[in-house]
């Protein structure tokens, strides 16, 4: 581990944001604190406070950068699939269930709502906005039911969500999750057809 003299990382709040995100991993969001980090990292204690004024304020961080990196895998996952409604759903919801999966810690941190930084839902808004405009296409195409799109995206979302929340603990296993997972999108999509 480097001392605080021999620290000369060039970026400090990358390095907090890793040191943090797996001691949130490890032991949940009330065991983090900046000292500790700090400790981690190699800076003196008071280091941290250039970019984080408290915890919270780190939290608020670590919650925003997830909402990018999820935001991230969400787009380069969709982008990479066929052009239909069932392809690019089925894009989604494999890909955030992955994300879901494998930062378990994370993503009840990003979801848990607790946050003074408006950057924060700025992130998530970006992070949802690609599957926000599949939903909104769908409904221009007659494929899905009008109404507003933020709405008919939420039962998706909390069906993927609830499947990655199982799989975190313990009640799926990883290739019943992705079979169950392409299983809830044939169904998310039978029920967003409109009725005649």
């Amino acid at each position: 581990m480097a001392t605080a003299r021999s620290y000369h990382h060039g970026n400090l709040r990358s390095a907090l944001l890793d040191s943090a995100e797996r001691t949130l991993s490890r032991r949940g969001a009330n065991e983090l604190s900046l000292r500790e980090l700090a400790r981690e990292v190699g800076v003196s204690h008071a280091a941290p406070r250039r970019h984080f004024a408290d915890k919270q304020a780190l939290l608020d961080a670590l919650a925003e950068d997830g909402f990018e990196r999820l935001g991230g895998e969400l787009d380069a996952a969709m982008s990479g699939a066929g052009d239909s409604l069932r392809d690019q759903l089925g894009a989604f919801a494999l890909a955030y269930v992955r994300f879901a999966t494998e930062h378990p810690a994370l993503l009840e941190l990003m979801f848990a709502g607790k946050y003074r930084d408006d950057r924060v839902r700025e992130a998530a808004d970006r992070a949802f906005a690609g599957p926000l405009a599949l939903f909104a296409s769908g409904q221009a195409t007659g494929e899905v039911v009008p109404g507003d799109p933020a709405r008919v995206g939420i039962v998706a979302l909390a069906t993927l969500h609830g499947l990655a929340s199982l799989a975190n603990n313990g009640m799926l296993g990883a290739a019943e999750l992705e079979e169950i997972v392409e299983e809830a999108v044939d169904r998310v999509v039978l029920g967003l057809r409109p009725r005649p």
